[in-house]
């Protein structure tokens, strides 16, 4: 090799020097999903905003949106038994009319849900190096539900807020899909009225417990959960005894956990607008002090940037 050749090397690798940098300093993108084809949360256009201030703030990742169609009117809401009962004829009939309306309404909008969620189809995934499931409901119409669990297992990043566990699970007219729920650790089962509790924080050297309280005090809706195990999912929040009975035991709120070579995380808080905003108003006033609201966003912020490989802490190790 002359002299020329091994100057041009030597440039080439100068160059390529600081270009190397850039990359590896260049944002992660996270792609957050908000669509839902079941119960729609008030709080989720509040949940976009706040992700959006988030990701701006901390400038380690972007997001982009895949958000309900514009103009989607909410799903007709099943009638209730009046006085006289369910055997009311006057019910018989609502409920026939019901089913007739939900048949229609979800023929009408499911391929528009379809057509937002494109962004998930498996050669979109791989702009992104996470997905944020905020409040998700039902089955959504994914192009390939499987290929997104792979993805993550191939060592992205998964994030769940609240309803992405009432998510992909079966219940009434929604078939499921085992894998993510696998994959994210649990499923929905129920919730009692909204509460305040008192959250134990079980890994402060996490990044989505760093700066909580040992115990975080919270009104929130609290879920209960079904296809969950302990042994499978690394507690990060957590109750010591029931919300609403108060009987002893372990209550999951929030959780890590690996997904092949990926990560997940997951935090059941965020039904409420106070939660996620510490300067929301509301008529009847706020159950969440700004505080609280901004420690959420806290636990949020270090949830994502784990995720992303951004920040430290645990998972567990589960198949």
């Amino acid at each position: 090799m002359n002299i020329s050749s091994r100057c041009f090397r030597f440039l080439l690798a100068l160059v390529a020097l600081p270009l190397a940098a850039v990359a590896a300093d260049a944002p992660k993108k996270v792609l957050v999903v908000t669509v839902t084809a079941g119960f729609r949360h008030s709080s989720i256009p509040t949940a976009e905003r706040i992700l959006a201030e988030m990701a701006a703030k901390s400038g380690k990742f972007t997001v982009e949106f895949a958000s309900q169609p514009s103009g989607m009117p909410a799903a007709p809401g099943r009638p209730r038994p009046g006085p006289k009962g369910a055997e009311d004829p006057a019910h018989v009939e609502a409920l026939k009319k019901f089913a007739a309306d939900e048949k229609a309404y979800w023929e009408k909008w499911t391929p528009q849900l379809a057509a937002v969620l494109q962004k998930l189809s498996p050669a979109n995934l791989k702009n992104y190096d996470a997905v944020l499931f905020a409040s998700t409901t039902g089955d959504l119409p994914l192009p390939d539900k499987q290929a997104l669990v792979d993805w993550v297992a191939s060592g992205k990043g998964f994030i769940g807020v609240h309803a992405a566990t009432d998510t992909f699970h079966k219940s009434g007219r929604f078939a499921g899909f085992p894998p993510y729920v696998a994959m994210i650790g649990g499923a929905f089962r129920t919730h009692g009225p909204q509460v305040t509790v008192e959250c134990k924080v079980d890994d402060p050297k996490h990044a989505a417990c760093a700066g909580l309280p040992a115990t975080w005090t919270v009104f929130d809706e609290i879920y209960e959960f079904k296809d969950y195990n302990q042994a499978r999912v690394h507690s990060l929040v957590s109750l010591d005894k029931h919300p609403q009975t108060k009987a002893p035991g372990h209550n999951a709120i929030a959780w890590s956990r690996t997904h092949g070579k990926g990560r997940v995380f997951y935090t059941s808080l965020g039904h409420r607008e106070d939660v996620w905003d510490p300067a929301h108003t509301d008529k009847q006033g706020r159950k969440n002090s700004p505080e609280v609201a901004q420690q959420f966003q806290q636990h949020l912020l270090g949830g994502i940037l784990w995720a992303l490989g951004l920040a430290p802490g645990e998972a567990k190790h589960a198949p």
